[in-house]
């Protein structure tokens, strides 16, 4: 199993941001994958999850301004922030939860700054 982010960078304050995750090794279609983040001296926050039936769920400081979605034919998942603002700056982590094992991703940056 192997979890690749991309599409990380620098956003201006009120731009959106379009996060990949590549799965490797597993379906996503049929898997509970989330999103975490981290920002710089703060501890890894849940930010968002799609169960394998499809169902969403989204944490307080982002459910009205983003969404999470996946592709089963080129195997991605992706996180959709929008209107950013200062707070969202950290890294973005991708997430497997697996027959009681976690499998995580090296990251993602994303830094919202004019």
């Amino acid at each position: 199993v192997q979890l690749v982010e991309s599409g990380g960078g620098l956003v201006q304050p009120g731009g959106s941001v379009r996060l990949d995750c590549a799965a490797i090794g597993f379906t996503v279609g049929s898997a509970d994958m989330s999103w975490y983040r981290q920002a710089p001296g703060k501890e890894r926050e849940w930010v968002a999850q799609i169960k394998g039936g499809g169902y969403k769920y989204f944490a307080d400081s982002v459910k009205d301004r983003c969404n999470i979605d996946r592709d089963n034919a080129q195997n991605h998942v992706y996180l959709e922030l929008n209107r950013q603002k200062s707070d969202d700056t950290a890294v973005y982590y991708c997430k497997l939860f697996r027959g009681g094992s976690e499998y995580w991703g090296r990251g993602t940056q994303v830094t919202v700054s004019s």
